[in-house]
């Protein structure tokens, strides 16, 4: 396993999948009022979200 500071497409990688986890991480928080606009709309961007971060974080 190498280190994701060494190829700058993994770091970038590695930094758009931490944002996108810290966002579904704000989701998490705000859940009421967004469920209240997009029904279940909310639970399932907030998946599609923390999926597409994993994704990111564990591309090679």
């Amino acid at each position: 396993m190498q280190d994701p500071n060494q190829d700058p497409e993994q770091r970038r990688n590695f930094w758009i999948g931490n944002g996108l986890l810290a966002i579904a991480l704000l989701m998490l928080f705000f859940m009421e009022p967004l469920s209240r606009m997009l029904g279940m709309g909310a639970v399932a961007l907030w998946m599609i979200c923390a999926a597409i971060g994993t994704y990111f974080i564990m591309k090679k």
